[in-house]
Parts: structure tokens; sequence; C-alpha cells
């Protein structure tokens, strides 16, 4: 299953670019990989699911 850029806590706000971007440094065969195969999952995807993290503290 492939990661979605939209739902990982490294994926911000730019303002500098005023757009966003991932802020893990990768080098370019990761990004190439990660854009041409469909079933790559990224190995650095984080979830920003808040209520995941609080699961995790109960």
């Amino acid at each position: 299953m492939k990661s979605s850029c939209d739902t990982c806590n490294n994926f911000v706000f730019d303002e500098e670019y005023e757009d966003y971007v991932c802020t893990v440094n990768l080098d370019e065969d990761e990004i190439e990989r990660f854009y041409r195969d469909e079933r790559y999952s990224c190995p650095y995807y984080q979830s920003d699911n808040e209520y995941r993290i609080v699961k995790k503290q109960i």
C-alpha cells in the first residue's frame, strides 16, 4: 500500500516556498522509486493521527 504524503507528519508547509514539502532528506534514488513504483511505501512515513499516539499512552 502506498503511503500518502497528505497524511504524513513529515509533510509540512514551508513559508519560503509557499508550498508543502517533505522534511526528510531523501536521495535521488529514493525519490525516483517513490514516484515511479505504485506499490512503494515510504520508509519514513509517520502518521499524523494524534489519536493513535494518545492510545499508546493509555
